[in-house]
C-alpha cells in the first residue's frame, strides 16, 4: 500500500502526452484541449471608440454649450471634425471623430435647443476605448494546453480563429465486473444491484473531455475477464474496470492483468474511500485502472487519479483548482491511518460543511456535494474555522 501522493506521481509520470491533433470548427471545440497557441490577427479595439452613448467633444469645452454637428451610429464613418464648442452625438462602439478627446455620457447632459446640448456635471472621464489598448496584433491571446471554455470561443471569434487545432480525445474503455450487476433498465433480483458506477464513469469521462467506450458488465469468470481485458487494452487508450480488485475469492483481476502483460505499478493506496485502487500500463501507451466497485470510491478516485492522466494525455497539465475555505463546523473521524477524502457542501456564507453519508456505496450523498476535501494521515479533527482546500466537483 502506497501513499496517495506517491500514486498520483506514478500516474502523472507514466502519462505520455499525445501528439495526435485534429482541426475542428471552433464552435465545437468547447471542452477540448487547444493544441497550439493563438495570436491575434488584428488590433483591438481597431480604432478609438466610444465606451457609451453620449456626445464626443473637446474636454476643454465641457463648460460651454455645445453645437451638435453630426449623429454617429456604431459601424459608420464620421464625416465631420469636432471643433471648438462643437460635439458629435455618438453611439456606443462608434469611431471617435477627429478633434474629440472625450465622450460626455448622455445622462450627464441636457438639451438647450434643437442644435445645442449642455454638460450638467463638473467633471467627466474620457469614456473612450483606445486603439489596441486591449490587444495588439500578434499578441498571444490563448495558450496551448488550455481546456477550451465559452470565453475562449469568444476570443477565437474575435481574432478569426475559426478552425481550432485540438488534441484528439483519448478513448476510454469502461468495464464493470460482478455477477451481482444488472443494467439500469432491468429490475434487480434479490441478490442483484443496478450498475450505477459504469454509467457514472461514462459521464465523468465525457465531462473530462475523453471518449467513453462502454464495454459493459463482465461476469465473474477468469476466462471471460481475460478476454474482455485483452480486447479492451488493444482498442482503448485508457481502460477503467470497477470491482474485482480487492481481496475477495472472485477478485482475480490483478492476476489476469499480469497474465496479459500489464505492468502493475500499484495495487492499493492509503486512502479512504478507494483503498483497493490499481494502476498499470500496457506496452507503455495504454493505461489501466482497477477501481473499487463501490460508486463513491470509483467516483472519487476517478476525479483524483484518472482525470489528471486523461487531461495530461490531451496536453493539459494544469493542476486542478482547489479553493481555500473555512470549515463551518468541526469534523471528527474515528481512524486516521489513511488519507481521507470527504464530500462537502459550501454554505451561502462561504463555509465548508461535510456531507453525511453512509459509506462508499452511498453515491446518493454526492448529489448534494459541491466539492471534496482531504484529511491527512494522522489528523483526526478538523476544527470549525480551520482552512481546508476544496476541490470543486
Amino acid at each position: 500500500m502506497i501513499l496517495f501522493e506517491e500514486a498520483l506521481n506514478i500516474v502523472t509520470q507514466a502519462a505520455q502526452t499525445t501528439q495526435t491533433t485534429e482541426k475542428i470548427d471552433f464552435l465545437g471545440a468547447q471542452g477540448r484541449i487547444l493544441a497550439e497557441s493563438v495570436r491575434s490577427d488584428i488590433n483591438m479595439p481597431p480604432f478609438d471608440k466610444s465606451a457609451m452613448d453620449g456626445y464626443a467633444c473637446r474636454k476643454a469645452d465641457i463648460k460651454n454649450d455645445l453645437e451638435v454637428i453630426e449623429v454617429l451610429a456604431a459601424g459608420k464613418i464620421p464625416h465631420e471634425t469636432v471643433g471648438p464648442n462643437q460635439c458629435t452625438k455618438i453611439m456606443t462602439g462608434a469611431i471617435i471623430p477627429e478633434g474629440a478627446d472625450c465622450v460626455l455620457m448622455v445622462e450627464h447632459t441636457e438639451s438647450v435647443d434643437d442644435k445645442h446640448i449642455r454638460f450638467i456635471k463638473e467633471e467627466t472621464n474620457t469614456n473612450i476605448c483606445y486603439f489596441a489598448e486591449d490587444i495588439k496584433k500578434d499578441d498571444l491571446v490563448l495558450e496551448k494546453g488550455i481546456i477550451i471554455k465559452p470565453q475562449h470561443i469568444a476570443v477565437m471569434a474575435s481574432v478569426g480563429y475559426t478552425q481550432a487545432l485540438v488534441f484528439k480525445q483519448p478513448r476510454v474503455g469502461i468495464i464493470s465486473t460482478g455477477d451481482e450487476l444488472v443494467e439500469p433498465q432491468h429490475m434487480p433480483a434479490k441478490s442483484q444491484i443496478r450498475n450505477s458506477n459504469g454509467y457514472q464513469l461514462i459521464a465523468q469521462v465525457r465531462r473530462a473531455g475523453g471518449i467513453a467506450n462502454y464495454i459493459g458488465i463482465s461476469e465473474d469468470s477468469e476466462a471471460v475477464t481475460y478476454d474482455t481485458i485483452s480486447k479492451a487494452v488493444s482498442e482503448n487508450d485508457i481502460v477503467l474496470l470497477t470491482g474485482g480488485v480487492s481481496m475477495g475469492d472472485f477478485d482475480f483481476v490483478p492476476d489476469i492483468m499480469e497474465q496479459i502483460g500489464i505492468d502493475i505499478k500499484f495495487r492499493t493506496i492509503a486512502v479512504q474511500p478507494g483503498k483497493p485502487t490499481l494502476f498499470g500500463t500496457y506496452k507503455n501507451d495504454t493505461y489501466i485502472y482497477g477501481l473499487p466497485g463501490n460508486p463513491v470510491s470509483s467516483y472519487t478516485q476517478f476525479e483524483l487519479l484518472v482525470k489528471p492522466l486523461l487531461l495530461k494525455l490531451m496536453g493539459n497539465e494544469t493542476p486542478q483548482v482547489a479553493i481555500r475555505m473555512p470549515m463551518g463546523t468541526s469534523y471528527h473521524r474515528r481512524k486516521s491511518v489513511r488519507k481521507s477524502f470527504l464530500p462537502v457542501t459550501i454554505s451561502d456564507d462561504g463555509k465548508v460543511m461535510p456531507v453525511k453519508y453512509h459509506g462508499s456505496a452511498h453515491i446518493h450523498s454526492y448529489v448534494f456535494a459541491d466539492g471534496i476535501i482531504s484529511i491527512d494521515i494522522g489528523k483526526e479533527i478538523l476544527e470549525e474555522g480551520e482552512l481546508v482546500s476544496v476541490g470543486l466537483i
